[in-house]
């Protein structure tokens, strides 16, 4: 399975960014996984940001991006995406997707729960 994320770049404050995510190589169907956003700084370990359940019918979110960023999947596409708005400085950093297969409604935070990884995309906030 590969995960290409892109979308990033430098944006101001208070912009907008979405970032699309594209699977490739599957084994099972996509909608068989499920889908999540990371991110890292260089001065810190990677951090959940979203998840999107198998079906696309949940969502869970990092309280520090709630009611800001969406995740959403287009099965069809094979694909999952982040839209940023409303960002914050303290947003910079790399975005990486993950995809779990699973069935579960269960939101999961964890890393070890994510079988493959995007390379990342970097995300710059401006003040």
């Amino acid at each position: 399975v590969q995960l290409q994320a892109s979308g990033g770049g430098l944006v101001q404050a208070g912009g907008s960014l979405r970032l699309p995510c594209a699977a490739s190589g599957l084994t099972f169907s996509f909608s068989s996984y499920a889908m999540a956003w990371f991110r890292q700084t260089p001065w810190t370990e990677r951090e959940f940001v979203a998840w999107i359940s198998w079906s696309g019918g949940r969502t869970s979110y990092a309280e520090s991006v709630k009611g800001r960023f969406t995740i959403s999947r287009d099965i069809a596409k094979n694909a999952v995406s982040l839209q940023m708005n409303s960002l914050r400085p303290e947003d910079t950093a790399v975005y990486y997707c993950a995809a779990a297969r699973t069935f579960s409604d269960r939101a999961s935070p964890e890393i070890t729960t994510y079988n493959y990884w995007g390379r990342g995309t970097l995300v710059t906030v401006s003040s």
